[in-house]
């Protein structure tokens, strides 16, 4: 039996968490990547993987073995890489991680352009909030929107986008303009659960910083909810211009206090290493680029009426 065969289906059904996903993965029939990991184990002696009817996990000797298994399986297919960048045809599977709302809006409506250009490379998108381990998880990339990014990161700056507080006509209509920060507190507020301050909203406004403690009517882990619930009139959020941009150019969201700055963050591609990168990792760097050169979220918002009926 081919020993990298083995080790690459060994690396699927833990990639996977299962064997049928492994199968899918890789082309192969579920009994064959079975037969696979049983010779694998029969031939290093050691138990690899824990199995029961719900679930499967590594052993510390199977975790062992994974990590190096990864790696030697990179080399590979970093060698190949080399090899397909003399010719100019990127191909192979680029599994790539974004944030959820940012992955819907406006990533996924550049895929079909991605995969005509390179007919040979099959993206694997992943969307979540989390904060992924690219190495660990296996992933060739990596889109990052935060103010700093990780220095044991390579990244490239994609684009920029302002956090905007906002509401809707009807809210403002009801509750009134706030015209300072710490009006805030007597306003309602659908805060962001992954903002780093939480309900501690920061302003950099006419005199310097400025913060208030908000008073959430809601939380959510979601930047789409936050947005529907400001347009329901629920209360006032504090969102990014990528998510709540064409509502304020519609006017269906204000943009408040436009003297009190919040905090701008970049929109990064983040990989683990500039060594041997991939030439699909570097097409998609560069496609994405160029595609966010001028976003559609950097034209002009429309202000709030500057009144101040009490809340």
């Amino acid at each position: 039996m081919d020993r990298f065969q083995e080790m690459a289906s060994f690396v699927a059904v833990v990639d996977a968490g299962s064997f049928i996903g492994a199968a899918d993965a890789s082309g192969l029939s579920k009994a064959a990547v079975s037969r696979h990991l049983n010779d694998l184990e029969h031939r290093l002696g050691v138990r690899l993987l824990h199995r029961t009817t719900r679930r499967l996990s590594l052993t510390a000797q199977g975790q062992a073995f994974y990590a190096r298994c990864r790696e030697l399986l990179a080399s590979v297919e970093e060698a190949e890489s080399e090899i397909t960048a003399q010719s100019g045809a990127p191909s192979g599977v680029l599994r790539v991680n974004a944030p959820l709302t940012f992955g819907v809006l406006h990533l996924a409506p550049l895929w079909g352009q991605f995969a005509d250009m390179y007919p040979k490379v099959a993206l694997d998108v992943t969307l979540g909030d989390r904060v992924v381990d690219l190495v660990d998880e296996g992933y060739d990339l990596a889109i990052r929107i935060t103010a700093m990014t990780n220095p044991m990161l390579v990244s490239r700056r994609l684009a920029s986008t302002r956090m905007v507080l906002c509401a809707s006509p009807t809210y403002v209509e009801k509750h009134g303009t706030p015209m300072h920060p710490s009006d805030l507190a007597a306003h309602r507020a659908v805060s962001y659960t992954y903002w780093t301050s939480r309900d501690e909203w920061e302003f950099t406004g006419p005199n310097g910083p400025v913060s208030v403690h908000v008073n959430a009517c809601i939380h959510t882990n979601n930047g789409d909810t936050c947005r529907l619930a400001a347009l329901e009139h629920q209360g006032i959020i504090l969102q990014p211009t990528f998510i709540v941009g064409e509502d304020l150019r519609r006017g269906t969201l204000i943009e408040l206090m436009p003297q009190y700055r919040s905090i701008e963050l970049g929109i990064h591609a983040v990989y683990p290493t500039r060594k041997f990168l991939p030439l699909k990792v570097r097409r998609l760097i560069d496609f994405l680029a160029d595609a966010f050169r001028n976003p559609p979220w950097s034209n002009a918002v429309r202000p709030a009426p500057q009144t101040s009926a009490p809340p």
